[in-house]
């Protein structure tokens, strides 16, 4: 059974549009476009280096394949990226039956994404794993797909755009694995399901005159 993987760069406030440059998604009025590059330092070159060490196939929305497909094929022999990323399955999420991939190895999901990517994460294989594609990422989540996730959170405020959890977010506890701080102040963590959200409470066992009459205020 395939596990499917969540790779994502997000700010404190949970901005993930276009880490990686100013061209990449200026959708929406988006004006901080690269905002992860100045933060980049040996230490996240090596989760990066994990992330993508075990056996993978690439889970793209269109919108972020359509930036890797041109950028990766051309980066060079140098680049160890290009070349995995070249050789290695990239399933697209897309809308539009008639979209023609030209990266090789490169196939779309078909009309009904959510039922191919089952039976896929059924099968034997490498794991999924997503990079970007915050639109489809809300597909993932609202279906209860996602088996673990890699989130590197960087120390800045962006205030607004696209959002990791935005409206197919799900309650759920999450277990975190693994973490560590790197020079530049990014927290990089990786998690894995925790099952569902557990509550408790601070407050006292009989409650105060006063805490009753503050909950009948809320009514």
């Amino acid at each position: 059974m395939r596990k499917i993987i969540v790779g994502a760069f997000v700010s404190l406030d949970g901005i993930m549009q276009a880490p990686g440059g100013p061209h990449e998604d200026p959708v929406g009025g988006f004006n901080y476009g690269g905002w992860a590059a100045p933060y980049f330092d040996e230490t996240m070159g090596q989760a990066v280096d994990e992330m993508f060490a075990k056996p993978f196939d690439l889970l793209l929305g269109r919108k972020t394949y359509d930036i890797f497909a041109a950028h990766w094929p051309y980066a060079g022999a140098d680049d160890p990226i290009g070349p995995l990323f070249d050789r290695i399955t990239k399933y697209v999420a897309t809308r539009n039956p008639d979209l023609k991939l030209t990266w090789q190895n490169s196939q779309t999901l078909g009309p009904d994404a959510v039922a191919t990517l089952k039976r896929l994460r059924d099968e034997d294989g490498p794991d999924l794993l997503t990079q970007g594609s915050t639109d489809f990422l809300q597909t993932l989540f609202s279906n209860d797909l996602v088996d673990e996730m890699y989130i590197s959170f960087f120390p800045i405020v962006l205030a607004k755009g696209k959002k990791l959890f935005g409206r197919g977010a799900m309650p759920t506890a999450l277990k975190l694995i693994s973490s560590k701080v790197s020079g530049s102040g990014v927290t990089v963590n990786k998690y894995v399901r925790g099952g569902p959200v557990v509550t408790g409470s601070f407050e006292f066992e009989q409650p105060t005159e006063a805490e009753l009459e503050r909950r009948r205020k809320l009514t």
